[in-house]
């Protein structure tokens, strides 16, 4: 069996910065990221320009494209957009990796994810305290959606996507 090499935040840190590359590290696991294609980018900015305008425009906080958030002293991940809400922005160093989850973790799925490396990163977005993650699939045109509480559901393309709580009067369909 086969050793893992397990990097510190300190070691994760020191990664070399290569234009393009983007790592996260999983309970300790150097993470690759490839690199993404058009049709996860275009989901990817449309849902996060449709979000930023509205979170932005009602001063509810701040949406993140690509942005580190450190779960745990082990685990960086790096969600394709996230929103933090306007009291937690106060505290927030921006010229540093965010310590802690943000309220809103999205994730879209590409043809090299799988299924089990986005359960576990999802737990563990949801550990570290996101109140919700959506997850988009761009080919069936669906969205998983997982709650804090334990609840999950899935949204077709014809159906409205809310988060009442979190984000008062915004919907996608």
């Amino acid at each position: 069996m086969a050793t893992k090499t397990l990097l510190t935040i300190e070691q994760f840190d020191e990664l070399p910065v290569k234009e393009g590359i983007l790592y996260e590290l999983n309970e300790g696991e150097l993470v690759t990221m490839t690199e993404p294609m058009p049709r996860h980018n275009w989901v990817r900015d449309n849902v996060a320009r449709l979000t930023g305008n509205f979170v932005e425009g009602r001063k509810l906080g701040r949406v993140f494209l690509e942005t580190g958030y450190q779960l745990t002293p082990e685990t960086v991940r790096i969600p394709d957009v996230s929103f933090v809400p306007a009291d937690r922005m106060r505290e927030i160093d921006l010229d540093k990796r965010i310590q802690g989850a943000p309220a809103l973790a999205i994730e879209v799925i590409s043809p090299t994810d799988l299924a089990e490396e986005l359960t576990q990163k999802v737990k563990q977005y949801l550990a570290a305290g996101v109140e919700v993650v959506w997850v988009f699939y761009p080919k069936t045109r669906e969205v998983q959606v997982f709650r804090a509480d334990g609840g999950s559901f899935v949204r077709h393309e014809s159906e409205t996507l809310e988060e009442p709580d979190l984000l008062p009067g915004f919907s996608l369909i």
